[in-house]
């Protein structure tokens, strides 16, 4: 037992540090993307917009339609091995994005990047699968924060090594870190991978039919979208928001720039404490308290006039996070069979994808119409649907702390 213990302990040790370098890959060429893209050619303003939206896009889109087709053939072959797929395929993708000088080249190299995503969602599957089921909701509450603190690094690490030497050799770096995590998963990462008997492809047209609750699965899908989407629907414009409540006077960019990594500092603080206590008490009441708690702290961001009200509410915004994001991940683990742990994890990611993409399209259009504190208040609306949609298909959740469990 004590081997078993040591063995999935060290998994979360090295698939922490994977999912810490994953997540700071994806996020540290965002800041400098567009100015990136610039460099491709002499482009007008619009056309700038254009490609960076396309070049930004792109990935997120192939990433929500290939999650489930690599989710499937992590059922049959086994988790880790899609850990190397993903990790292999992006440090090569992302270096090359070091040497191109065509937009076109650029873009298909960040479509080739989208076919290469799955690291963190195979590390969170693996976790689920290779930890005791006690223990479950604080070990993906920890391995949370290692994708959270990688987002949270990324822009202020690529923007330094942007600085410090230059664009493209921030992409070569980020490169030869995604080759570590490669090597370290290659290594020391277990997995006692027992494919189910029942040929996959002969249970693939009634997957929900196999779940104990597949409304449950649905729901938990659509809010892992809803949830994210009310993240990304906030990214574009909260600059911008920052600016208009400083009168244009004063280090913008800074105070942007922190306010910005604020929810992401609380979502490290607390997703391992809200996990442990998810095991504990239950799931299901980590999970309302997050959803009541960002519907309360989203709609008076629309209404303040101060940054520095602003600041707190963003921070408060990442316990809710801590709460939402690794809860639905701990409750999808345990609802699904275990055979099917790779194809639902990567559906969420898929849902997860989506969800960014209709965040940054939702956003500026909501900007547009209402002015950037409406982005805020119909970010809480969308949430508040999506409680009221978990209170009807997930009835337990109605009543989550009476002596009853779905977790």
């Amino acid at each position: 037992m004590k081997g078993a213990l040591t063995g999935w302990r060290r998994n979360l040790a090295v698939l922490w540090l994977g999912t810490f370098i994953a997540g700071m890959g994806f996020s540290e060429v965002m800041p400098f993307l567009s100015l990136y893209v610039g460099q491709m050619g002499n482009f007008s303003k619009n056309e700038l917009t254009m490609y960076s939206g396309i070049t930004y896009a792109v990935t997120f889109f192939v990433v929500a339609v290939v999650s489930p087709l690599w989710g499937k053939l992590a059922d049959r072959r086994g988790r880790k091995i899609m850990l190397l797929r993903s990790s292999l395929g992006m440090a090569f993708v992302i270096g090359a994005m070091g040497f191109v000088h065509n937009i076109w080249m650029l873009i298909f190299l960040r479509f080739l990047q989208g076919l290469c995503a799955g690291y963190i969602p195979n590390a969170s599957a693996l976790i689920a699968t290779e930890t005791p089921k006690e223990s479950s909701g604080t070990a993906i509450g920890i391995l949370t924060t290692g994708y959270v603190s990688g987002n949270l690094i990324g822009p202020i690490l690529g923007g330094v090594l942007a600085q410090v030497f230059s664009i493209r050799l921030t992409f070569i770096i980020t490169g030869i870190l995604l080759l570590i995590v490669f090597v370290l998963s290659l290594t020391l990462v277990h997995e006692s991978f027992k494919p189910s008997d029942a040929p996959v492809a002969k249970r693939e047209g009634s997957m929900l039919s196999q779940f104990k609750n597949p409304t449950l699965i649905i729901t938990l899908l659509v809010s892992t979208m809803i949830i994210q989407m009310g993240n990304n629907s906030i990214t574009p414009i909260i600059s911008l928001y920052v600016q208009d409540l400083m009168h244009n006077v004063g280090p913008i960019t800074v105070v942007a720039g922190i306010i910005a990594a604020l929810p992401g500092i609380s979502t490290l603080l607390s997703a391992p404490r809200l996990g442990r206590l998810g095991d504990h008490r239950g799931a299901d009441r980590i999970l309302v308290f997050g959803f009541v708690f960002a519907i309360l702290m989203y709609f008076p961001q629309g209404f303040v006039s101060s940054v520095w009200t602003l600041g707190l509410l963003r921070f408060m915004i990442g316990i809710s996070d801590g709460a939402l994001f690794p809860t639905v991940q701990t409750l999808l683990s345990k609802n699904t069979p275990r055979e099917l742990t790779g194809t639902i994890f990567s559906w969420n990611q898929s849902f997860q994808a989506a969800g960014s993409m209709l965040g940054s399209l939702l956003g500026g259009a909501v900007s547009g119409w209402f002015n950037y504190n409406g982005v805020f208040i119909f970010t809480a609306l969308s949430l508040l649907l999506n409680f009221i949609g978990v209170l009807i298909f997930i009835p337990s959740m109605r009543h989550p702390f009476a002596k009853h469990s779905i977790d």
